[in-house]
This record gives C-alpha cells, sequence and structure tokens, in this order.
C-alpha cells in the first residue's frame, strides 16, 4: 500500500525551534510520507543560522523529510519593520515557490503560527494539488499581531481583520487549540457548517527526561530555582516577572533564583530591568540553548514559571510552555489568564496569579517558598499525570493526523 503523503507548509521548520519539528517526525513515524515547504531559519534572533542565508539551500533532506525552503527578509534586529518586512516577504516567496513544486499529495497541512499570511502558499498548494487544506491556529489574528506591532489606525485593523478572515474561510478544516479558540474562530467563518476541531499542543517526550549535571547543581547549589525557558517577546512579560522576583527577594525569599534561558526581540528590555532591580545577583540570563537540553535545566529547577502579558485574546489558549512544564515534572507559578490558568488549576500542579498583576505573582512565590518537600513533590507528580492525561505527544500527533486524512 502507498505511504499518505502530506505536504507541510510553516515558515518555521529545522533547525528553528518550534513544535512542528517534532510533528513531522511523529508523522513520518506513523507512516507518512511528509514534505515541508519552509523558509531560510533566522528565528528568534534575526540571523542566518550558519550554513543558510536569503539564497538557500533551496532542498535538503532531514530525517527522511524532504525540506522545500523559500527566501524571506530576516527579522535583524527584531525592529517592527524588519518584523513586518519578514511577515510578508515569506508568504510571496513560498507562493511562488509552489508553482515550482511537483507532487501528488493526499492532503496540505498549515503549522499556522503568525502571521497568519502564512497560510496563502498553504491555500495555493492546496488548489494546484487538489488536496483539502487543514490549518492548525496556534496564533490568532490580526489580535496577536497587535501583541507585537502596535497597530493604531482603524482603516488598518480593519484591513488586518479582512485578511485574516479571507484565510481562515479557504481552509477545508480548521484546528483549534482550545475551546475557547475555536468559538472565536466560528465567529470568524462564514461557512457555519465548516469542520473546526480541537487539538491541544503536546510536549516533545524529551521534556520528561532527567539530564543531571553536575556543573549547574553546583552553580546553583543552595539556591531555589525558577526557570523559564522559551523565546524573549513582550507576549511573555518578562520585565513584569523579574520585577515580582525582586520583590519575593526583599520580603524573605532570600535564595530565590530566576534563571532565563532564551533570546529575543525583548532582550535589551530585560536586561534592563534587570539593572533597574539591581537583581543581578539574583536573576541569570543564560542564554539560548537546543530544546533537546533544556531537561539538563529543569533537573535543577524547583519550579518552572510562565507569563502571558494582559492581553484579551491571550486567554483562548494553552501555552505551549505549559505542557513542556508538566513534561517535565515540575511545580508551575504561572502569571496568566482564561485557559491557560484554568489548566494549572485544574491540574493542581501550582500557584496561578493574574496576567501582569506582579504582586499577585509575588505572592505566589512566597506561596511557594512555604511548601516543604514533600508538597513541593506532589505538585511534580500531578503536573506529570496531567501532562500524560492531556498532552502526550503520541495521542496528540495521532489525533492531528486523523482531521488532517479524513
Amino acid at each position: 500500500m502507498n505511504k499518505k503523503k502530506l505536504l507541510v507548509v510553516s515558515q518555521h521548520y529545522y533547525p528553528e525551534n518550534f513544535r512542528i519539528n517534532d510533528i513531522v517526525a511523529g508523522f513520518t513515524e506513523d507512516g507518512y510520507a511528509v514534505d515541508v515547504l519552509c523558509g531560510m531559519p533566522n528565528y528568534p534572533e534575526g540571523e542566518w543560522f550558519p550554513g543558510y542565508s536569503g539564497k538557500g539551500p533551496k532542498y535538503e533532506e532531514h530525517e527522511g523529510v524532504r525540506v522545500f525552503r523559500s527566501g524571506e527578509i530576516r527579522r535583524k534586529n527584531n525592529t517592527s519593520l524588519r518584523i513586518f518586512l519578514n511577515y510578508v516577504s515569506w508568504p510571496i516567496s513560498a507562493f511562488f515557490r509552489i508553482l515550482r513544486l511537483k507532487g501528488d499529495y493526499d492532503a496540505v497541512f498549515c503549522y499556522n503560527t503568525s502571521p497568519v499570511i502564512m497560510c496563502f502558499p498553504a491555500i495555493r498548494a492546496s488548489r494546484k494539488f487538489r488536496a483539502p487544506l487543514t490549518t492548525y491556529v496556534l496564533d490568532l489574528w490580526p489580535e496577536n499581531l497587535y501583541s507585537v506591532l502596535n497597530v493604531t489606525l482603524r482603516p488598518l485593523r480593519s484591513l488586518a481583520r479582512c485578511v485574516s478572515n479571507w484565510h481562515y474561510n479557504r481552509a477545508d478544516k480548521l484546528i483549534a487549540i482550545s475551546e475557547s479558540l475555536k468559538e472565536r474562530l466560528r465567529e470568524r467563518v462564514k461557512d457555519k457548517t465548516k469542520p473546526i476541531y480541537v487539538v491541544p499542543q503536546h510536549a516533545e517526550d524529551f521534556y520528561t527526561g532527567q539530564i543531571p549535571n553536575k556543573e549547574l547543581e553546583e552553580s546553583f547549589a543552595g539556591k531555589t530555582v525558577i526557570l523559564f525557558a522559551g523565546n524573549f517577546s513582550p507576549a511573555q512579560n518578562l520585565e513584569g516577572v523579574i520585577r515580582a522576583v525582586a520583590k519575593a527577594q526583599s520580603r524573605g525569599f532570600e535564595d530565590i533564583h530566576l534563571l532565563l534561558l532564551g533570546s529575543g526581540m525583548s532582550q535589551t528590555s530585560i536586561e534592563n530591568t534587570i539593572k533597574e532591580e539591581k537583581a543581578e545577583q539574583f536573576v541569570t540570563l543564560y542564554g539560548r540553548v537546543d530544546a533537546q537540553e533544556i531537561p539538563r535545566f529543569t533537573t535543577v529547577a524547583d519550579v518552572t514559571i510562565v507569563s502571558l502579558a494582559a492581553l484579551e485574546d491571550f486567554k483562548l489558549a494553552v501555552p505551549a510552555k505549559v505542557a513542556s512544564s508538566m513534561a517535565a515534572g515540575k511545580p508551575i507559578i504561572a502569571s496568566l489568564d482564561g485557559e491557560g490558568a484554568q489548566a494549572i488549576t485544574a491540574a493542581e500542579c501550582g500557584f496561578v496569579a493574574p496576567a501582569g498583576d506582579e504582586d499577585a505573582l509575588c505572592d505566589c512565590l512566597l506561596r511557594f517558598k512555604q511548601l516543604d518537600a514533600s508538597s513541593r513533590e506532589e505538585l511534580g507528580k500531578n503536573a506529570a499525570d496531567y501532562y500524560k492525561n492531556h498532552y502526550a505527544r503520541k495521542t496528540i500527533i495521532k489525533k492531528l493526523a486523523e482531521v488532517i486524512l479524513t
């Protein structure tokens, strides 16, 4: 029997660190033939990864997957203009790359992070290959756009909404990452019978592992380590996290230590906040590490932290970081609202403060300080159990394939 053949469309793919890498790997493990149409890797720092440039390579193979790359304007310096040019350039380039692709696909799958116009080449591919298009909506547009770019002119906001709706309406099926997002998408599509499914984001299996590291253990010995690992952007409001940690430290949580893994457009702002709070002694900016290396840091962490800015549309989904923190079997302290807060509360795996409320987040940190070892261990066990029941990799990837191919 011939393998079912999928074309995955995503601006971001290996060696960039996005969950689509693991989804594609899962599809191939389950016996599907997968091609990927993507861009040239430069996220999040905006510089080309070693071996890549705006010109290529245009084709390569990665773990049995054929990878077709199209050019884009890199995000260099992550200014508003450069992000806008990056957003616009890749869909146009990918559209013309589609014209040169040859294939006989059973389905097209768009992994739709920002921007929504990432769907544009996927729509073209669906029409060219006469294959149904399923769009996995992770960032709702244009709402997510406003968390990155300060768009205030009403005509531009109206245009952004019309463009977003056009793309959502041209998918044959939509997948939302939460029930709240599903309902919002239902409002946006004209065909009220359009299939919209809910499949939450999974966490890769490697997050469940423990990697002891003597050097890290010695570096943070005697500290209560609060770990954040991920992209530094305004959406995460890490400046507020730093201020809350500084307040907790001044209120008696003397051994607290915030460990920040990652990089991104908020790097300078974060560095300035650390200086303003005189927090250099209890906040470490470690830099970006490969995702597979994160278990080295969760092993020494006492608790993980998840934070989102206080924006209405951030309430619609459970951040992927929640799933990976749960997979690691670590307690979670969170500053967020909506679906993410509800998941942590339902799992009974930590403490939640409203998004943007630094005093409440400080109180959560102080509550965690008072817990004994067995109570902390119980929170971590609850997190791991919730991950297995709701965000396990094999279950989620199988469900995605079923939606795409039925």
